[in-house]
């Protein structure tokens, strides 16, 4: 049987890099193992069920979100269970979801308020894991969490800027100067190696503007930035911790 997947792989990094920097504030348990394969597997269950508003394939859709929903409820447990009260973060998610249904309703899937309400949403996992272990919300877990919205909003208007808004020099110029800004405001807050993790975007931005790059490189590419931006800011926080 082949799975049915997500085809916003962008998503992937959103789902990875919160949930891992916040496992490294927070110090590292066994649970963090089924939290993380749960929290996949429910990240995997949200597509088809999010699909489900569209009214169309209803049986498709709910059979894929039960065989993903099932046993990412079940793994999920396992966090639950050490941690009761990080049931709370599940319910700061749900607002966010709603609007992500609300827009794949009217099928607008690819709105840029549907793209931030995602963001904010993977980012708070960010906030569950730390908290996992460490049973408070720290300084640390915040800075990941505002990092982490921060850097994959760059990310989304970046690749608007190579594939839906390619021909907008209006959306070009807010993308290019959002990466400005968020390098000078953390250098100028004192977080110069926070800053450095946005350095690649914004040279990305600049440079691979107006090239003919297909989806495939693009993508590619954003691996790569993501990647560098997961290890400057594991050292940032293993720095302050």
């Amino acid at each position: 049987m082949k799975l049915f997947l997500p085809k916003q792989h962008g998503a992937w990094a959103m789902t990875i890099i919160p949930f891992w920097l916040g496992v490294i504030d927070g110090g590292f348990i066994w649970r963090d193992i089924p939290f993380f394969v749960g929290w996949l597997l429910l990240y995997l269950a949200t597509y088809p069920m999010l699909l489900l508003f569209k009214r169309k394939r209803i049986s498709f859709y709910t059979k894929w979100t039960l065989i993903y929903i099932i046993p990412a409820l079940l793994l999920l447990l396992f966090p639950l269970f050490e941690r009761p009260s990080i049931f709370y973060f599940a319910l700061l998610m749900v607002p966010f979801f709603i609007i992500n249904a609300f827009y794949t309703a009217k099928n607008q899937d690819r709105a840029l308020m549907n793209d931030f309400s995602a963001i904010f949403a993977f980012s708070i996992v960010g906030l569950a894991s730390s908290y996992l272990s460490r049973g408070t919300i720290t300084f640390e877990s915040i800075l990941i969490f505002c990092a982490s919205v921060l850097f994959f909003v760059g990310c989304t208007f970046y690749v608007k800027t190579m594939i839906r808004e390619k021909k907008n020099l209006q959306f070009k110029w807010i993308s290019w100067a959002y990466h400005v800004l968020l390098l000078a405001v953390w250098f100028i807050l004192g977080f110069w190696i926070v800053a450095l993790a946005y350095l690649p975007s914004l040279v990305r931005a600049v440079i691979f503007y107006g090239k003919p790059l297909s989806p495939k490189k693009i993508g590619i590419y954003e691996i790569v930035n993501s990647a560098i931006f997961f290890i400057i800011m594991a050292i940032q926080v293993i720095i302050l911790r």
